[in-house]
């Protein structure tokens, strides 16, 4: 007992380490508090409707309506039956936000150095080292939860992998299995994307080692082994993968029926996001050096350069004191090209020169496998500042279109470059390495590093512009300004150069006090840690802190109600609001009240954002007429929030006299531009059969009226004398909505570019839109297979290999 205790002794001291440094980091959650991130307060917005649904039904409605009209849940938050391996991710996850993403960061990379069998003390260095940096954090400070949940099991995922190649296959499977189930149930897909990445570099490098040591038959049976527990992962998040890939093929992923640019110009032919957009966010090939150098593009967007500044300086003395205060608090510090910078993507000065160090010191197909991620990844976060290996990318590399914010692929140098940074301190502690040949490798890579830090200490004010994209608005605000930020980016640029240089320099120093036996490995790793710690914890504080958390009340309701909100919500039936006071394509805020015509989602669907682009950004009346936007708000004269109601918005449903016929997509949105919703729809020949309908004659005692209403069904009655064809205002989405007449199914009809259409004979009826999603019945089929395979096949290949044992 006492060997078993003191064997998992150190493993015990290593989480309540993570727990602690994790509850530490984010102190004010003892208080009760939360994180205000705001992607997360426009996600509560979003999802209210879904929400509020769950809570009354205790039941998924799969869509909602309270975001760009309409869209399948799946892509805002859903629950899936039988999603196991969600209740396993909370329970690893059992701090409090966003603690647990922290602790593991932690838990993830300190299981990867097991394996690779570093020490307990030196893997817990290096896993602290790992969640501390700074765009992990930073992540976490904005709300991206999804991406940083994804990357936190990027580790766990190679400690599987490496398990196999180390011929420990059942636990191998094992792991690998349920750490890639838990990678996909985080719902990044992007970031899972960058994974495969990873790991296709990892198996070609141990494919060519494999084949120079003549062990292809080991490399066929661990990949084998492999293939089988990723496509069991898959099956455990069947119902999520497919409901999202059905819903990514109509999302603004997916290809577009249109040839046309809203201006009528001719579109370029994609079946993905556009170049423009793909690329918008980045890294310049200089930038690079802020994984090294904290700011040396100045930072994020807005700084604190405090009351000592150039910047307060000058306009403490030109302007209102306290204008000049809260300029200075909200610097645009950040002069590189990407639109928008929350902060530096820094990994830090010493992991970056202990990798250096490993380049020379770690010998093996390891270094090989992360010195090409490292190259491979900021190669192509360069974007449109590398494009001949973008557009090459972009062209020919599947899925890769798919995805925005290019710079975004640093993730993999995230995790490599620390890796190696602590391969190389585990050969530098242990005597394998002759001190001649570790002292050699020292020299070399303090010299390139401290190089570095020195060359941009001395010489870094003359070597760059430090003039950003906006810079020329700040001269027109005040003559002299831009003078007095370029002196403050060049401050920053020295300061954190020589904060570079300083932190190398005592990295170099304890591991030279090692080599010359000054310091015990112990004492060694205790120093470098705690190094490591103060250079990535003092920078994460400059921008994720405890001024970031609210009372807990604040953060869960997020919005409170106006004046104009209360007004609107005096009217209790169905329609929608049009809020200008924002930008209707980036705003959550409106659906947490209201039926919004927008929403916030970077993956809308593409239909709806092109009737935006076409004819709502164009103020097209009848089109949100045809929304059924009863509401709009916006300033008035005196800039106070006002709204207006709409008399003319169609309701809910309307019967239309003619159907206008039209060639193809193109033809049918333009035709938007003039056509009378009230009582004219539009349709392309290629969603209809050849004996169509297009004529219905008027009924002047016809009606049809909403009689209830819940997200994923709405009930209508009609009257007519005869039959007519109506219109609805919602949004068509064929993979899940079923039209019924009297409880009979009825084919139903895309209309108007974005709407429902059906013909309704004559007579009183009851017709009855339902959400009835057969992705969900076939996932979950798939779910409860994959996870009897898990469950057997370790089982029953542990009793195979026993047997073998005996024999």
């Amino acid at each position: 007992m006492k060997i078993t205790l003191n064997k998992v002794t150190p493993y015990l001291i290593a989480i309540v380490v993570f727990m602690v440094v994790s509850i530490a980091y984010f102190s004010p959650v003892l208080e009760g508090k939360k994180i205000q991130q705001s992607d997360i307060t426009q996600f509560k917005g979003s999802s209210k409707e879904i929400a509020d649904f769950r809570a009354e039904n205790n039941a998924e409605p799969y869509w909602t309506n309270a975001t760009f009209g309409g869209m399948p849940a799946y892509a805002v938050s859903a629950y899936y039956p039988y999603d196991f391996i969600n209740k396993l991710d909370n329970l690893i996850r059992f701090l409090p936000r966003p603690a647990d993403y922290l602790f593991l960061y932690f838990l993830s990379f300190f299981i990867l150095l097991l394996v690779l069998k570093v020490d307990w003390k030196l893997a817990i260095v290096g896993a602290l080292g790992f969640g501390f940096s700074t765009y992990l954090v930073i992540i976490l400070g904005v709300g991206h939860n999804a991406k940083a949940h994804a990357i936190a099991y990027f580790p766990l995922v190679m400690a599987g992998i490496l398990l196999v190649f180390q011929r420990k296959y059942i636990i191998g499977f094992i792991v690998t299995a349920l750490a890639m189930a838990l990678e996909l149930s985080a719902s990044h897909i992007q970031m899972t994307y960058y994974l495969l990445f990873l790991v296709l570099i990892f198996g070609i490098v141990q494919l060519i080692d494999s084949i120079k040591k003549k062990e292809i038959p080991h490399f066929v049976k661990s990949v084998l082994v492999l293939v089988v527990g990723v496509v069991l992962a898959v099956g455990t998040n069947a119902t999520r993968l497919l409901a999202t890939s059905e819903y990514s093929k109509v999302s603004t992923r997916g290809k577009s029926e249109l040839t046309i640019n809203p201006d009528g110009s001719e579109k370029q032919a994609t079946n993905g996001l556009s170049k423009e957009y793909i690329t918008q966010y980045s890294y310049g090939i200089p930038e690079t050096f802020n994984l090294f150098i904290p700011r040396f593009m100045g930072g994020g967007n807005y700084e604190n350069v405090g009351f000592e500044s150039n910047i307060y300086q000058f306009l403490k003395d030109k302007t209102d004191p306290r204008q000049a205060k809260q300029f200075a608090e909200f610097a645009p510090m950040y002069w590189g090209q990407q639109p928008i910078v929350e902060a530096p993507a820094y990994i830090g000065a010493i992991f970056v020169f202990l990798f250096i160090l490993g380049i020379f010191l770690v010998k093996g197909t390891f270094k090989k496998w992360l010195v090409a991620a490292v190259i491979f990844s900021i190669l192509l976060s360069w974007g449109k500042n590398f494009d001949i290996l973008t557009n090459f990318f972009i062209d020919y590399v599947p899925l890769y279109n798919k995805f925005r914010a290019v710079s975004s692929i640093q993730v993999v140098a995230e995790l490599a470059i620390p890796l190696l940074a602590i391969l190389s301190l585990k050969e530098w502690f242990s005597t394998t390495i002759s001190s001649e040949e570790k002292l050699q490798a020292l020299k070399r890579s303090f010299y390139i590093a401290a190089g570095f830090a020195l060359i941009f200490t001395l010489f870094g004010s003359s070597l760059f512009s430090f003039e950003g994209l906006r810079d020329a608005n700040y001269d027109q605000m005040l003559p002299g300004l831009l003078d007095a930020i370029i002196e403050d980016r060049k401050a920053i640029f020295f300061s954190d150069s020589l904060r570079t240089l300083i932190l190398v320099v005592l990295a170099a120093g304890i591991l030279w006090l090692f080599l010359k036996q000054k310091l015990k490995s112990t004492i060694a790793v205790i120093a470098l840690g705690t190094l490591i710690l103060f250079d990535l914890v003092s920078v994460d504080r400059r921008y994720v802190n405890n001024d970031d958390f609210k009372v807990a009340t604040k953060i869960d309701k997020p919005f409170v109600a106006s004046e104009v909100d209360k007004e609107i919500l005096k009217d209790k039936s169905y329609y929608r609001v049009a809020n200008f006071m924002v930008d209707p394509m980036n705003d959550g805020s409106t659906s947490y009240f209201h039926k919004s015509i927008g929403g916030y989602h970077a993956a809308k669907m593409g239909i709806y954002e092109e009737l935006f682009d076409f004819q709502i950004a164009k103020n097209n009346i009848q089109v949100l007429n045809m929304l059924n936007t009863k509401y709009f708000v916006f300033l008035d004269g005196s800039q106070r929030e006002t709204v207006q109601l709409n008399p003319d918005a169609n309701g809910n449903a309307w019967f239309v006299n003619t159907i206008k016929t039209v060639e193809n997509a193109n033809e049918e949105i333009v035709a938007l531009d003039s056509l009378n919703t009230k009582k004219e729809a539009v349709i392309a020949l290629n969603r209809i059969s050849s004996d169509f309908k297009t004529e219905y004659p008027k009924d002047s005692l016809a009606s049809i009226a909403l009689i209830s209403y819940k997200a994923n069904e709405l009930i209508y009655k009609s009257n007519t004398t005869q039959n007519q064809f109506a219109v609805f205002s919602e949004i068509y989405y064929k993979n899940g909505w079923n039209a019924y007449i009297d409880g009979e199914l009825k084919s139903h009809y895309r209309v108007n570019y974005v709407l429902r259409g059906i013909e309704i004979p004559a007579g009183e009826h009851t017709i009855a839109f339902k959400f009835e999603p057969t992705v969900i019945e076939k996932g979950t089929s798939i779910t409860l297979v994959s996870y009897l395979f898990l469950i057997l096949i370790p089982v029953g290949w542990f009793f195979v290999e026993k047997r073998k044992n005996k024999l």
